[in-house]
């Protein structure tokens, strides 16, 4: 009996083999690394500057952050690979350009708030300049805050709805030869000069025979309010996702309720934001003011007759007389128009964030 050859077939063993390492994360620098570039390059460009004989901090700084990129890239060239090194050298020059920005910011409220605190207290906040001397310690900014919060107000209660329905317009409707027209003169209005609002209410003024009052300055206000809540809102209402209008008008509901119920609200954040972006714009203007309302040292309540002041006339006013006590209250007036201007930013975001729809996990 033959018996047919059988043959065992024998599995390759596996061969173990080591990879060869990743040349990317063979070596990397410490997570703490650019802080201590920071540090060094900081040390070599107050010691460079101090031996050059140099005493502007600004050319110190300067010095350290071309130092800082340039340590940053060779120590990550050597260390990991030039791979990464161009990757930090990006990242550090986002960083340095992110501090020069921040610097003359954090420099102006730094002296507006350390010179501004010395004069403001309660006696500031409530009495005018009536019968006050430019060289005497009293006096106070009432008149003026109340001229800014009246002026403002009137511009913000007309600029705010035209701005945003304009805009409603552009996005939900507008199209053709009418809606390019108006895209084109909002563009225009945004770049008109504070001084040719003024004037152009001037001149009507002097047509129809009216007197300074904080409403003309409410109206020049509202001119260079109108194209930025246009512009802003429009590029908010742009973000919204069509399907949220496709699936509201799939359930047949119109369209002006679609943007009443389902855009402006999703917007709402976007929307205000722009509304404090204008208002910011012009809460600091002069120009207007010093043509139509014509500033007063006396309390007026009322902005649709006679004269009124406002912070940034009252603060003009103060640097132009001269003395210590003057300039001591134009210091002050200037941290009361920040103050005011982020109170608003503060309340508007609290309203929209109570106003926005709630959005499930």
């Amino acid at each position: 009996m033959s018996h047919a050859p059988t043959s065992v077939e024998e599995r390759p063993k596996p061969v173990t083999t080591t990879a060869p390492k990743n040349s990317l994360s063979s070596r990397t620098l410490p997570r703490l690394a650019p802080l201590g570039f920071a540090a060094v390059a900081l040390a070599l460009g107050v010691g460079i500057g101090v031996a050059a004989g140099w005493h502007s901090r600004t050319q110190w700084g300067l010095i350290s952050a071309l130092l800082f990129l340039v340590i940053s890239y060779v120590a990550t060239t050597v260390v990991e690979n030039q791979r990464q090194a161009k990757d930090r050298l990006a990242t550090s020059v986002v960083w340095v350009c992110f501090l020069i920005a921040i610097v003359p910011l954090a420099s102006l409220l730094w002296t507006t708030v350390s010179r501004g605190a010395e004069r403001l207290d309660g006696y500031f906040l409530t009495h005018s300049m009536a019968g006050v001397l430019g060289s005497e310690a009293s006096g106070g900014v009432y008149h003026a805050l109340i001229g800014t919060l009246e002026q403002v107000g009137i511009a913000t209660a007309i600029s705010a709805p035209i701005g945003l329905l304009t805009a409603v317009y552009l996005v939900e409707y507008g199209k053709g030869a009418l809606a390019k027209a108006v895209t084109f003169f909002v563009d225009v209005m945004t770049g008109i000069p504070s001084i040719v609002a003024g004037l152009f209410i001037l001149s009507i003024m002097l047509m129809a025979g009216l007197q300074p009052s904080g409403l003309m300055g409410a109206l020049a206000l509202t001119i260079l309010m109108v194209p930025v809540v246009v512009r802003s809102t429009e590029e908010m209402l742009k973000l919204v996702p069509n399907e949220l209008r496709e699936a509201s008008l799939a359930l047949g509901i119109p369209k002006w309720r679609t943007i009443l119920k389902v855009v402006l609200p999703t917007a709402i954040g976007g929307i205000t934001t722009g509304v404090m972006l204008a208002i910011a714009r012009i809460a600091g203007e002069t120009a207007p003011i010093m043509l139509l309302v014509f500033g007063s040292q006396l309390i007026n309540p009322n902005p649709f007759e006679g004269a009124q002041s406002s912070l940034p006339f009252y603060i003009w006013e103060q640097y132009k007389i001269g003395e210590p006590a003057a300039y001591d209250r134009a210091w002050a007036a200037a941290l009361v128009l920040i103050a005011f201007v982020m109170i608003l930013n503060l309340v508007a975001r609290g309203i929209a964030r109570w106003k926005a729809p709630k959005t499930g996990r």
